[in-house]
């Protein structure tokens, strides 16, 4: 039996994509500079790179899963033209409030909810104690619960913000890039100091 993998779960908008307030459309996904390099090195070392997005968009009516498929295929499109791929996305359609069943539903699944990362983990069998999370906002690293997961915020998307809300609960972050390739060149100097180390 193969030995569990490490990932970085990564949120989608502002920290792979342009956050554009609620897209719904495939030409509303732009991505980031420097995206590409990031997920390409990250995947060289060895990483399982999944994407966890809540997408209340889907329960508000402004767009439907099949569209979101769409956007998602999309990206990988644009992604794979760079040299780059993610290995899985992982959406919760949910809204505790609005929208009309089965999408208005208090959910395990709504970050900051553990349930997209829990099924990721479950599914593709990744070590949890070596993997990172990543996002633009507290939510999105909130999800990391107490898993081992080491919390990196970027100041991409809604990140400059969301730093400010740092100063207030320092612990909820485990590290502070510039964007997502700074974290990318972060997680891998901090492998190379572990291999270094024989951890």
């Amino acid at each position: 039996m193969s030995p569990a993998e490490p990932a970085v779960f990564l949120d989608r908008d502002g920290t792979l994509i342009e956050d554009i307030h609620f897209p719904r459309r495939v030409e509303d996904v732009h991505v980031l500079a420097g995206v590409p390099e990031a997920l390409r090195l990250l995947r060289e070392a060895g990483y399982r790179l999944i994407v966890l997005t809540n997408q209340s968009g889907i329960a508000r009516g402004y767009l439907t899963e099949k569209i979101l498929h769409a956007m998602h295929e999309h990206l990988q499109d644009r992604l794979r033209e760079n040299g780059a791929e993610l290995d899985a996305f992982y959406y919760c359609p949910h809204h505790p409030t609005e929208g009309s069943p089965p999408y208005r539903t208090s959910c395990s699944c709504r970050k900051p909810a553990p349930g997209m990362l829990e099924r990721a983990q479950a599914e593709h069998d990744l070590d949890l104690s070596r993997s990172y999370v990543i996002g633009d906002t507290l939510r999105d690293l909130e999800v990391a619960g107490d898993t081992g997961c080491c919390r990196i915020l970027v100041r991409t998307g809604k990140g400059a913000e969301s730093e400010r809300q740092v100063a207030k609960d320092p612990q909820a972050v485990d590290r502070i890039c510039d964007d997502l390739l700074a974290a990318a060149h972060h997680i891998l100097e901090q492998r190379s100091e572990a291999d270094a180390a024989g951890e």
